[in-house]
Formats: C-alpha cells, sequence, structure tokens
C-alpha cells in the first residue's frame, strides 16, 4: 500500500498476500485517527488517541532496557516503517480499547481482557463480534474485578463504565450474521451516515453512496444544501447528516 500524501488516503495497491480491502475496509493513519477520536457525546479533549499511541498498541513496543510488550493483535496489513493502515475491523477494536483507556483501565488489564475474550468468542477481534455484544458484559465484569496491580475494582464502577461506554458503542453498530458489518456513527437510529467496509473501501457515505466529505465540500464551494441536493441528487436530510458528522469529526 502506498499513502497519498496530500489526502492522507492509501493509494490501493492489492498484493497477493494481503486481505481484500475491497471488502475490509481500508484507513490511513490520518482516518484512522479522526474516526477514533470522533464522538457524539463531545468527549475530553485529553482522550483524543495519538498516532503514536495508535501504533504502540498495533506493533508494540519496547519499554526499559529489555522490556517488550505484544501488539494487542496482528492488523489485517502489513504496517512497516512509518506507514499505518487500517482495516474496518482493526479500527472497531481500536474504538473499544480507547474506551477501556479513556476510563483509566490500564494497558495490561485490557489486554488481560482481551486475550479472555478471544478465548470466549473464539476471534481474534472479540470486540468487533456478536457475542461480545450479547456477551461482553460478563467478560468486562469477570476481566476487570481487579487491576493488573491486584487492586479491587467496585463492581459498581464497573458496571456504569460498561453502561455508559460500551454499552453505547455496541449499538452504534450493526451485525451480519457472527462479526461486524455497518458502524452508524451518528447512531444507529440516525442511519444517514454509514462506514461501511464493502462500500468505498469504508469511507463515510451517506446512504445514497456519496462520501460525506464530498458532499460537505460541495456545500462549501456551491454555497448551499439545495444546490448540492440538486447537483448530486441526494435528499436534503442526507446532506445535512453529512455536514453535521464532518463537523463533529473534525471538531
Amino acid at each position: 500500500m502506498i499513502e497519498n500524501s496530500e489526502s492522507g488516503r492509501p493509494m490501493l495497491k492489492i498484493s497477493s498476500d494481503e486481505p481484500d480491502a475491497r471488502n475490509r475496509g481500508s484507513y490511513s493513519a490520518v482516518e484512522s485517527l479522526r474516526l477514533l477520536n470522533f464522538t457524539r457525546s463531545g468527549a475530553p479533549k485529553e482522550h483524543r488517541l495519538s498516532r503514536q499511541t495508535v501504533t504502540r498498541w498495533i506493533r508494540g513496543y519496547e519499554h526499559g532496557e529489555e522490556g517488550y510488550s505484544e501488539p494487542l493483535w496482528t492488523p489485517d496489513y502489513a504496517n512497516d516503517d512509518d506507514q499505518i493502515e487500517l482495516s474496518f475491523r482493526d479500527l472497531i477494536e481500536l474504538r473499544f480499547v480507547k474506551a477501556f483507556r479513556d476510563l483509566g483501565i490500564g494497558l495490561p488489564t485490557i489486554r488481560d481482557c482481551y486475550c479472555r475474550a478471544v478465548e470466549e468468542v473464539q476471534d481474534e477481534r472479540p470486540f468487533s463480534t456478536q457475542r461480545f455484544r450479547t456477551d461482553g458484559k460478563t467478560i468486562f465484569l469477570d476481566i476487570t474485578e481487579k487491576d493488573h496491580d491486584g487492586r479491587m475494582i467496585d463492581l459498581k464502577r464497573r458496571q456504569q463504565v460498561f453502561r455508559s461506554i460500551i454499552e453505547p458503542s455496541l449499538r452504534d453498530l450493526e451485525f451480519d450474521a457472527s462479526t461486524v458489518s455497518r458502524w452508524y456513527p451518528l447512531g444507529i437510529k440516525h442511519r444517514l451516515v454509514v462506514i461501511d467496509p464493502k462500500r468505498s473501501f469504508g469511507r463515510p457515505i451517506v446512504q445514497g453512496g456519496v462520501p460525506t466529505e464530498v458532499l460537505a465540500a460541495a456545500v462549501a464551494v456551491e454555497g448551499s444544501v439545495d444546490a448540492v441536493a440538486r447537483l448530486y441528487e441526494v435528499a436534503k436530510s442526507e446532506i445535512r447528516s453529512a455536514l453535521e458528522f464532518e463537523q463533529r469529526l473534525a471538531a
């Protein structure tokens, strides 16, 4: 994969030993961070992920003189040198890791939770499975009873964490069979904007198929939603949703 330096999007060059990005989605470092930091609730700025943090999670990192932490999992695409490229499922897994970290849960505890979830769900990307949506609370509460230093974590707090952060994230997702298939960033009841790895390489689009960034840019040029609706033959409601999404994405 080669990254386009102007847009931050990868210029797709699929080799025989890499998974097909047409069905898995493809996100550059810039796109990944924008989507991972997207929130409908206005999360504090200090909770924004950096490229360095994502790199440590998916590549592992050295600490101390001889210490080394393994990657949480192996991403779908090769991430060599300075390039980061993620699939849709990688992106969803990282959303949940970020949610845990935002609530002060240490990475060793998250790693324990991840390994337990892999065993329970029988999938290398457990957080993006239908099984985790149904059984995730039990897995989460069992694993986070103690942090990595052995200190007890209050059950009420752990339940509140899951209810306030993890459950809403699961409600944004739609599943086909056993794994996540679509993400509705404005909410499952507000389906005008969708992220679907099988459409437009996973770029955020409106239901009619036009990328949200294209519609937002067109409104800036044309000066009105009405003009863009005529130009692209897209419903005004979809354009307004695209504008809302892009504004929050840039916040």
